[in-house]
């Protein structure tokens, strides 16, 4: 999983299967067959209709002796797929329990070219024809000649309504009054909403950067977005805000948080910028299929408004920005609203226009990481993650006072691999250190190297992401219940969480 710069494998698009398929049957003519009407005596054979109306007979895929020719004048049309499937082994994208996300957007924001496909799906029919029998010809003709019948009716009626005089042309009345443009429609959130979203253009010393977006946290000019799209910025790096009425202005990172993917950034001179901060809404209360609005610069386009519901909460993601810095994590909220690199940064909102989460995330089709700045990179499957604003919102009010995040902990390490049966703590820690704290919460709490950790509370921990994840969901102090094996047996334990100040 990625973030707006970031990505994560993910296997690529099966290929359609090239070379001829077989013909599908031909879709019956739209309306009510008009009555044979033979043609008056002397006069020439009707000529066939306009395609809209001339019927045709069905045939199945592979025709059979006997089965009736095309009558004579009348084209060899070529075969046609039904706008169908292409058969084909289908390909897809595992996310596991634990997904890996990637961030942010290198310049044009997240992502890569649309999806790639192969192969050539349309193939023309095979013109061969069985031999027919005599009787299979007399009958051939006797529908043939139905069909002309038909035809020539068919005709009739279209000619009858080829009136130049009547138009049936319907104009619309005008009145954008009758449009559902209310305060609490798409529209009217997205309004409101787009003077207080910034596109962000973050270039490093050397010359690195990304676009990404951001949103207005408060009046002092406070702006809250991803880490991982101003990170490249940060040390002696150019930032700029771009309000959506085009004015610009220069910005300073305030604090990062890269293990939230958290950063707030200020607007150094904000003396002429109209700062209406977004109102905050509460993850809390969200609920799978709520409506959501997405705001953002997807691949440079500032101003983008896209629509979805919320597929799904509690998500464990891991996301990197492809740059190989440590991962982010977070029990995301998963949203379908339309998420691209450029996007990152930018908030999600509910149907009341508040906003729910900070857009930090998607699945990609075309690697493994979406919003991300690898090349060959694709763009939104319908997977995108957002960081819950109950946490965010936490992060950014420590980053405005101390300029450093604080972190939740219980004191042990575990495996980061993924497993599905748990967290299990380390025999030994990093660099000889040891995987549980002496004296530290969990040790207080009676956890002992080599115990897995199954469940926080009531989430069930199937990986050490996950774990991570559900702990940075809570503040330092809160007390949590740990349920864990040891030896095959379960135990239960609370655990009062400690805390590390800034980023390792």
């Amino acid at each position: 999983m990625s973030t707006e710069n970031e990505g994560a494998a993910v296997p690529s698009e099966a290929e359609p299967p090239t070379g001829p398929k077989p013909d599908s049957a031909p879709a019956s003519a739209s309306g009510a067959q008009a009555p044979h009407t033979p043609p008056a005596p002397g006069m020439p054979p009707a000529a066939p209709p306009p395609p809209d109306f001339a019927p045709s007979a069905a045939a199945p895929h592979g025709e059979q002796a006997g089965a009736m020719p095309p009558p004579a004048g009348y084209p060899q049309q070529p075969g046609h797929d039904g706008m169908g499937p292409v058969p084909g082994t289908e390909q897809t994208a595992r996310i596991p329990a634990y997904t890996a996300a990637g961030h942010g957007s290198t310049p044009g924001g997240w992502g890569q070219p649309p999806y790639g496909g192969g192969g050539n799906p349309w193939a023309a029919p095979n013109p061969s024809a069985p031999k027919r029998r005599n009787g299979g010809l007399i009958a051939a003709v006797l529908v043939a000649a139905l069909v002309a019948g038909g035809v020539g009716g068919g005709i009739g009626f279209w000619a009858a309504g080829r009136d130049d005089s009547a138009s049936t042309t319907v104009s619309a009345p005008g009145d954008a009054g009758a449009l559902n443009r209310k305060p609490t429609s798409v529209s009217g959130i997205a309004q409101k909403a787009l003077p207080s979203v910034v596109t962000i253009e973050a270039q490093g010393a050397t010359g690195e950067g990304g676009t990404g977006t951001g949103f207005i946290y408060d009046k002092q000019g406070h702006i809250l977005t991803n880490n991982h799209v101003v990170a490249s910025a940060a040390d002696g790096g150019k930032l700029t805000a771009t309000f959506s009425n085009g004015k610009k202005y220069d910005a300073e990172v305030v604090g990062r948080a890269q293990g939230y993917d958290v950063a707030v950034i200020k607007l150094k001179n904000a003396s002429g910028a109209t700062l209406n901060p977004l109102p905050l809404g509460k993850s809390s209360n969200v609920q799978v299929g709520d409506a959501t609005i997405a705001i953002g610069a997807p691949f440079g386009l500032s101003g983008t408004v896209t629509t979805g519901i919320i597929s799904a909460k509690d998500r464990p993601v891991a996301s990197s920005d492809g740059g190989g810095s440590s991962a982010s994590y977070m029990s995301a909220l998963q949203t379908d609203a339309s998420i691209n690199p450029g996007n990152s940064g930018g908030p999600l909102m509910d149907a009341g226009g508040n906003v729910i989460g900070i857009n930090s995330a998607i699945q990609s089709a075309g690697n493994g990481g979406g919003m991300g700045g690898e090349s060959g990179q694709s763009g939104s499957i319908g997977l995108g993650f957002a960081i819950p604003i109950d946490q965010a919102k936490r992060v950014a009010q420590d980053l405005i006072k101390t300029g450093k995040p604080v972190y939740p902990q219980i004191g042990v390490q575990v495996g980061m691999r993924e497993s599905g049966d748990g967290a299990t703590i380390a025999q030994t820690g990093n660099n000889g250190s040891e995987a549980v704290t002496p004296n530290g919460p969990a040790d207080k709490a009676g956890l002992k190297p080599g115990d897995t950790i199954t469940k926080l509370d009531d989430t069930v921990i199937d990986s050490g992401p996950t774990l991570i994840s559900e702990i940075w969901q809570h503040k330092p102090g809160d007390e949590v219940t740990l349920t864990y094996k040891r030896g095959g047996k379960e135990h239960t334990t609370k655990v009062t969480l400690g805390q590390r100040t800034g980023d390792k």
